[in-house]
């Protein structure tokens, strides 16, 4: 016969209880450690977002995540690839008389201090303005400008969303976003002639490079003005908003594809042409990132600038 077992005293029960918890003591205290750990993290992001030196960066990397950057990074380095890289080669050729020495490579070889080799492949890939005479016309930019379509509204949904606006109809977004564009065009080339155009010794080039920062400055306070809903309201505060794009545009991503590009482009120049196509694709990647970053700087620094009620108001319409 089997043997029965015998009944649990409570002396028995509180053994096996007490055994029972000292199994579960290490699962408890590894849950402990982890909310721990995250209580740690949340307070200390909550610090940086109040902080006056981080609160910026740490609010801007939050409003990247929220519009997804990321996805809208990759567009616009598509986008300026196979759309607006040809406008603007096009542009400069029609601001440039479409003469026969000037081209648009030297805009590249001096925004990004190329010499010797590199400098020399990169014009040849480009060639010359007087050769783009013939595609200056109605049917040739508005087969450029049709192309240039989803750009213009990617530039416009991208701002919108930046500044927690609500985006204008299509056909609104198409027009501000090549109005955009234009004055972009129109930026670039002026900031070229000043920079580059009277200074051949480093002295001159320095006073020119910081005047060259006022064109810079203005665009991108009158960007938001363009491309986002009612972005004309507390206008005072626009001027701060722009102070983003002059650093990030005008002076962070000018040095950094002057120091960093060439070293790139030197390994893609082997290849002829098309390692020069892959380089400015690489350009037109950070780009891309660089122009989703300053609307989120630029979106946070206004909100931090304007009164918490203009805040508050714009968000409400837009």
């Amino acid at each position: 016969m089997a043997r029965r077992r015998a009944p649990d005293t409570p002396a028995t029960a509180a053994s096996h209880s007490s055994e029972a918890e000292t199994a579960d003591q290490p699962a408890v205290n590894e849950r402990k450690r982890s909310a721990r750990l995250v209580h740690t993290a949340q307070d200390r992001y909550k610090r940086l977002e109040r902080g006056r030196r981080t609160g910026l960066f740490v609010a801007a990397g939050k409003r990247f995540g929220e519009i997804d950057g990321g996805v809208y990074g990759g567009l616009m380095a598509i986008e300026l690839f196979t759309t607006i890289l040809p406008l603007i080669i096009l542009g400069f050729g029609y601001f440039s008389g479409f003469a026969s020495n000037a081209s648009v490579g030297n805009l590249f070889v001096h925004q990004l201090g190329l010499t010797g080799s590199s400098a020399h492949t990169v014009r040849a890939a480009f060639g010359s303005s007087k050769a783009l005479q013939s595609t200056w016309s109605v049917i040739g930019l508005l087969g450029w400008l049709v192309w240039g379509i989803p750009m213009a509204i990617t530039v416009a949904g991208m701002f919108a969303k930046a500044w927690r606006r609500e985006e204008f109809g299509l056909m609104q977004r198409l027009l501000r976003g090549l109005a955009w564009f234009v004055l972009y065009l129109v930026t670039l080339v002026v900031r070229e002639r000043i920079t580059f155009s009277r200074a051949f010794t480093p002295g001159p080039q320095v006073g020119l490079f910081l005047v060259s920062l006022i064109p810079v400055w203005l665009f991108w306070t009158l960007t938001p003005v363009i491309l986002v809903r009612d972005g004309s309201r507390g206008k005072k505060f626009l001027a701060e908003a722009g102070l983003a794009g002059l650093v990030i545009d005008g002076v962070i991503l000018a040095l950094g594809t002057r120091i960093v590009f060439p070293h790139i482009l030197s390994g893609w120049t082997l290849f002829g042409p098309i390692g020069v196509a892959m380089a400015v694709m690489t350009w037109c990647g950070v780009l891309g990132f660089g122009w989703v970053i300053t609307a989120c700087f630029s979106a946070v620094l206004w909100e931090r600038a304007a009164p918490i009620s203009v805040v508050a108001e714009a968000e409400a319409d837009g």
